[in-house]
């Protein structure tokens, strides 16, 4: 088992910046790949930005690409998501995820082990 601990949300006006922490335990020497994914309430989990925790390449949505940068130290076992320039679309509870395979990085199905959620709320 992979335990994930996240920490550093909160209320931010649009424009700020936050940076989001993912504190890993357990059998990490499990763990291939991790991200972040992020939901509304009334909506499906959403894919953020995906790490492979080995090479620390990494893969962007869309809506965030440019304006957040996930990264991670696996010497501390621990992954970040630094985000710059919020909007209030980006307000939502975000995740942090481990998975054990190499398949669907950005697929919430393919990840094994889930954080509690951080709230983010982006102010207009």
């Amino acid at each position: 088992q992979v335990q994930l601990v996240e920490s550093g949300g909160g209320l931010v006006q649009a424009g700020g910046s936050l940076r989001l922490s993912c504190a890993a335990s357990g059998r990490t020497f499990s763990i291939a790949k991790m991200a972040w994914f992020r939901q509304t309430p009334g909506k499906e989990r959403e894919f953020v930005a995906h790490i492979w925790w080995s090479s620390g390449s990494t893969y962007y949505a869309d809506s965030v690409k440019g304006r957040f940068t996930i990264s991670r130290d696996n010497t501390k076992n621990t992954l970040w998501l630094q985000m710059n320039s919020l909007k209030p679309e980006d307000t939502a509870v975000y995740s942090c995820a481990a998975g054990s395979s190499a398949a669907g990085v950005a697929v919430s199905a393919r990840y094994n082990y889930w954080g509690q959620g951080t709230q983010v709320t982006v102010s207009s």
